[in-house]
């Protein structure tokens, strides 16, 4: 085994301590390891906000929409798009989405702006050259508000569907409370057969009651997913379908209440999702007995949810991406799941085991897992192979054996989702390099890193290294520190030598900052190669990850 010299060794420490303190710099009072003020101010969600604020108080809310216009006209990039975070460089669906927005509330005061977004989107190639169906689908929504496209030009959400609620729920997954909003709204203003339209009065109760059980499970706040962008999207199809209109005036309360002073809104907060990659990357640098950690543990033990989620047909047990009252997830309760497992107390035992049930429930019969719908193939929640295996590890955590006949499956499923080049996709992170590694991992702790799927996984990965130690998408992009730092931990999870990763780690201790942390990159996908950001708490706990790996390894 490889060992490092001292003075690395010294500089390996520094490293791990001045990320800790870094860490638990961003820690509350309540355990939670919160970045929300500075990476949620959603250019998306400001978009969203103002357009249901003009279809539902265009009155009352004046104040707010003329606030929220001037943020997007303020945020604009040079080059005459919009980035999902502001500073970023400009994407697609922001840009659409926002030029229409400004149109649509005042086309004479956003004139300028709104010719700018429209000539960035014409050189980019109009909205077909959008990577993603569903993204397209959203800006046409928009496009139609603005009355740049005919309503019959407006993709159509089959109301009809909501009379088979289990074939509904796979066919939209996270967005069944928008696309039964909006889908009402067409229901009176787009052209529609004489059976379109009796089938759509049929299905109005249960399009209404999604949306409701949504609204109700969110403890009726006024918000669905806590996010101004999903709650613009259901607030616009209710207020021009003139229905709900108690969720309507509690919407439009929340937006009131949520506006930062600079007249933006952020999406749905991230508390769990912080948090656990914090604290994970915390105990795996050798911070697990630390009391500040057991208050996180609390925090975890708390925001389990005891009532099924009705709108999704999930169960009870299940941890989401924000707070008590979120939207249920596969991969927070995964990591949740394997957070917990390490932390030291009995009193998390229960959450643990009630969670491995969840999972249990929630796999997909092909072997796979996606976001909480069972054997849905939406884009963006459907099957995922990093998904996939952060789940079999948090069973493997709880302590559901590798020969378990649900592990089983699930690793001839990433077997099979293997792409030709030895890479794993990953739904909610950029390109190959996490899904990766992630999968590799999986497959070391089911003892079957010998396997031909954990080999060649662990070629590309080597492989896609780039020449100063580091791992970027694996397509040629400079090195992050969350690639580097999941590729490094998987790599010695596999049982590589340290001197495997050496560089890579060599790379970690050199990208650190002045205050001791590291840079976070917008990696994470908020919808696949079209909007992302950045996630500090993944960013600090995956470089303790390796970190705290790489110093086991070489002792």
């Amino acid at each position: 085994m490889t060992s490092v010299d001292t003075g690395t060794a010294r500089e390996l420490e520094t490293a791990i301590s001045d990320g800790a303190r870094v860490l638990f710099a961003a820690q509350r009072p309540d355990g939670v390891f919160d970045y929300g003020a500075s990476s949620l101010r959603s250019t998306l969600a400001t978009a969203g906000a103002i357009t249901a604020l003009h279809f539902a108080d265009p009155g009352g809310a004046a104040d707010l929409i003329a606030a929220g216009a001037d943020r997007l006209r303020r945020t604009r990039n040079d080059d005459g798009g919009w980035a999902m975070v502001p500073g970023l460089p400009s994407e697609p669906g922001p840009t659409a989405v926002s030029a229409a927005a400004l149109h649509l509330v005042d086309p004479v005061a956003n004139a300028a702006e709104v010719e700018a977004g429209r000539r960035w989107m014409a050189d980019y190639g109009g909205l077909e050259a959008i990577p993603h169906p569903e993204v397209v689908l959203w800006c046409r929504q928009f496009y139609g508000f603005a009355g740049w496209l005919k309503p019959h030009e407006m993709r159509r959400f089959p109301l009809e569907l909501a009379l088979l609620p289990n074939l509904y729920r796979r066919l939209f997954d996270l967005r069944l409370p928008m696309a039964s909003a909006l889908g009402l709204a067409q229901a009176r203003h787009r052209p529609l057969t004489r059976v379109q339209r009796l089938l759509a009065r049929w299905a109005e109760p249960n399009a209404l009651r999604v949306i409701r059980q949504a609204f109700e499970h969110e403890g009726s706040a006024g918000s669905w997913s806590e996010d101004a962008w999903v709650t613009g999207l259901v607030c616009t199809g209710l207020a021009r379908a003139g229905l709900g209109q108690d969720m309507v005036e509690a919407a439009l309360g929340w937006f009131r209440r949520t506006m930062h002073p600079d007249g933006s809104w952020a999406t749905t907060p991230l508390d769990a999702a912080w948090t656990m990659y914090a604290v994970r990357g915390l105990v795996e640098a050798g911070y697990r007995d630390d009391p500040r950690l057991a208050v996180s543990r609390d925090l975890f033990v708390g925001l389990q949810q005891h009532r099924p989620f009705l709108a999704f047909g999930c169960p009870p047990g299940f941890w989401g991406w924000s707070g008590a009252h979120g939207w249920p997830a596969v991969l927070e309760t995964s990591e949740i799941v394997s957070v917990l497992a390490r932390l030291p107390g009995s009193g998390q035992a229960g959450a643990v085991r009630t969670a491995a049930g969840w999972l249990r429930d929630r796999q997909d019969s092909r072997g796979s897992w996606g976001l909480c719908v069972r054997n849905t193939k939406v884009a963006n929640s459907g099957p995922c192979p990093m998904t996939t295996a952060q789940a079999v590890d948090a069973l493997l955590d709880a302590g559901v054996p590798a020969g378990d006949s649900r592990v089983r499956r699930a690793v001839r499923w990433l077997g099979r989702a293997q792409l030709p080049d030895g890479s794993h996709e990953s739904v909610w992170y950029r390109e190959h390099t996490m899904g990766t590694a992630a999968v590799l991992e999986t497959f070391a702790r089911c003892g079957r890193a010998g396997d031909e799927t954990a080999v060649r996984a662990r070629t590309w990965l080597i492989g896609t290294r780039n020449s100063d130690g580091s791992w970027g998408d694996g397509h040629g992009a400079p090195g992050s520190v969350e690639e580097t730092g999941w590729a490094v931990s998987s790599l010695l999870a596999a049982g590589e030598d340290p001197s495997v990763v050496a560089a890579g780690v060599r790379w970690l201790l050199d990208a650190r900052d002045d205050g001791g942390g590291w840079t976070p990159q917008p990696v994470h996908e908020y919808v696949r190669r079209v909007s992302r950001y950045a996630n500090p708490g993944f960013t600090h706990g995956m470089a303790l990850r390796a970190l705290g790996r790489y110093r086991a390894a070489v002792r």
